[in-house]
């Protein structure tokens, strides 16, 4: 199996720490190799994998369906999950301390999962979306309970074009007293997207205010699309 970790430590981090404190997320390149993209989306029908399926339908969350893995993750996800996490605690207190919040994350990933324990969340939030043509989802953001993070990851499995047109990742930003601000990203197959849980900090004339996003997909004009979502808390059982 590829060294996934090796890859992680690799990318410009200071660059993506830039890029998320200006805009509210960052697109990491060519994260995942062709070969883990397809292995990803192979176990999409593994039945032992996976913990609950979701219909958007159902809900009215939009056109598709995603899967929750169970613990224990597969080991590149694993991987991914607690290599990327530090990486992005910086800038998640960062974003406190310029909000005023006295509120800090830990270091190292299974210190936030104790905490999440310790509030009865210790479902993984981990899951793998597909949508077919017209799929999309609505916009949303990925709060499970008292104890979250506030960036996440998606990586994108397929290749925009070629299996799929439409669909594109979107996130919006609520700017005060304003219309909202959509920003349209373009992920190709084995990048990873992070971005914002639910807020960013930005600075106004008076200090630093709190700008509240959402994310979501636009309809799919045909194909397939398939993504791994990442969030790094939690969820109550």
């Amino acid at each position: 199996m590829e060294n996934i970790a090796e890859r992680l430590h690799s990318k410009d981090w200071e660059q993506v720490h830039t890029h998320m404190h200006e805009h509210g997320y960052a697109l990491v390149k060519e994260v995942l190799s062709d070969t883990a993209c397809v292995e990803l989306i192979e176990l999409y029908n593994s039945d032992n994998t996976y913990r609950k399926t979701i219909s958007m339908e159902r809900y009215r969350f939009g056109s598709g369906e995603y899967k929750y893995f169970q613990y224990p993750l597969p080991d590149l996800i694993n991987t991914v999950r607690e290599t990327v996490y530090p990486y992005l605690v910086p800038v998640a207190n960062k974003w406190m301390e310029v909000l005023q919040s006295d509120h800090r994350f830990p270091s190292a990933h299974s210190m936030l999962r104790e905490q999440c324990r310790e509030k009865g969340q210790d479902k993984p939030t981990v899951l793998i979306l597909k949508y077919g043509t017209g799929g999309f989802n609505t916009l949303h953001q990925d709060l499970y309970g008292d104890v979250w993070f506030p960036m996440q990851a998606v990586l994108f499995l397929n290749e925009p074009g070629e299996d799929y047109h439409g669909g594109e990742f979107v996130l919006t930003e609520q700017i005060p007293r304003a219309q909202s601000k959509a920003s349209v990203i373009h992920g190709h197959r084995g990048d990873m997207l992070l971005f914002t849980t639910n807020f960013r900090p930005v600075k106004g004339s008076r200090g630093y205010y709190r700008v509240n996003m959402k994310h979501g997909v636009s309809p799919l004009h045909s194909g397939n699309r398939h993504t791994l979502g990442i969030i790094f808390h939690d969820a109550q059982s």
